[in-house]
């Protein structure tokens, strides 16, 4: 089993970064693809716990910008992690998980993520 897990879309700049990172550290990690596997509400609810929802939810991408402007108002814990359901793009990526739980990190960071996994 691989002691990281990262999630992502494999054409995002930063998820090719950190899987290119994790690869010349000779990381052993699993890819979970949003666009092939989709995310679950407790990963989500844990991540936002864990994290904050403000950190995982993508404001800066173009699908965020697409939403209409009632989805993008008001937005609290509960919401958005629906609309992160419904679609992926909006989880900031990647989103890395070391199998023992304690660590988790959203967005590619080189010196956070020597920290956590080296």
């Amino acid at each position: 089993m691989a002691k990281i897990q990262i999630y992502g879309i494999p054409n995002c700049d930063s998820v090719k970064k950190a899987r290119k990172w994790l690869d010349a550290n000779g990381l052993d990690y699993a890819f979970h693809d949003y666009k092939k596997t989709g995310a679950d509400r407790a990963t989500l609810e844990r991540w936002a716990d864990r994290c904050g929802w403000e950190s995982l939810l993508n404001r800066r991408g173009t699908t965020f910008r697409k939403l209409d402007e009632s989805d993008r108002a008001d937005l609290d814990r509960e919401k958005a992690i629906d609309l992160m359901l419904q679609h992926t793009s909006l989880i900031k990526r990647p989103i890395a998980q070391h199998e023992d739980g304690q660590r988790t990190l959203v967005g590619f960071s080189e010196s956070e993520w020597e920290n956590a996994f080296c």
